[in-house]
């Protein structure tokens, strides 16, 4: 139980309504450290966030870049960590597994679209299947469903399709989906609906988001890059003190 993977896949356990798993994400290791040292139990990388930090555009950044950032942030830290691995960089899962596992990953997320357009969605489960096989329950997968970013055939109800794509993502083995930019009342139509904890992307000013979300039916609450973008901000603001402006 004291496994790292044991400790993070409990922690989506048995939450109570309005007490959600809130993992903030991390983009280098002085920001996974602070975040470790106020207290959370756990972290989730933001390919994004990572992606600036490390001078690309969102869902440019080079495999060999992301895992070797990743490792950095879980080398810095005690708690478990879990990677945004986009779509899996054309990695075949047995690599993309062992990938993760050697930069000190404890899950990860997986979106369901490749440069700006959905996956079919048999496809997508069976590469989830294939990816928890060759994990061999020492990783625990995050469904990404992008049907609210990427958009439905005309005359679709986005729900429906989102809720379809979620369960084929949970039996294939996906033990959380994630169903981003979901609007908020959305989420007790999603969350009745899907047999696993359903992740919602939060706010980042303060904790009552996080509460209402869980309320709604979130299980998990991530940020994306908000929080490296607030942090970038702040250093905008130190540069404008330091000239004077």
């Amino acid at each position: 139980m004291n496994e790292p993977v044991s400790v993070f896949r409990a922690l989506h356990q048995g939450r109570s309504p309005g007490d959600p798993l809130v993992l903030p994400g991390p983009w280098d290791a002085p920001s996974a450290r602070a975040f470790e040292d106020a207290g959370f139990p756990a972290l989730a990388t933001p390919s994004a966030g990572v992606a600036a930090c490390l001078g690309h555009a969102d869902g440019r950044t080079p495999a060999t870049e992301m895992f070797a950032a990743v490792a950095r942030i879980t080398r810095a830290v005690s708690v478990p960590v879990s990677a945004d691995v986009e779509a899996g960089y054309g990695l075949p899962p047995a690599e993309l597994v062992e990938r993760l596992l050697e930069a000190g990953a404890v899950g990860c997320n997986l979106e369901d679209s490749a440069d700006g357009v959905l996956q079919d969605p048999e496809r997508q489960a069976e590469r989830l299947a294939a990816v928890r096989a060759a994990a061999g329950g020492h990783l625990f997968v995050n469904a990404r469903v992008d049907t609210y970013i990427r958009g439905v055939p005309a005359g679709t109800d986005v729900v429906e399709e989102t809720i379809a794509r979620a369960r084929l993502y949970a039996a294939a083995g996906a033990e959380c989906v994630y169903p981003i930019t979901a609007p908020a009342g959305d989420l007790p139509r999603l969350a009745a609906a899907v047999p696993v904890p359903l992740n919602a992307l939060g706010s980042p000013d303060g904790p009552s988001d996080a509460r209402r979300l869980g309320e709604l039916g979130a299980v998990r609450v991530t940020f994306g890059p908000q929080l490296q973008r607030r942090a970038a901000d702040a250093v905008r603001g130190l540069a404008d003190r330091l000239r004077g402006d």
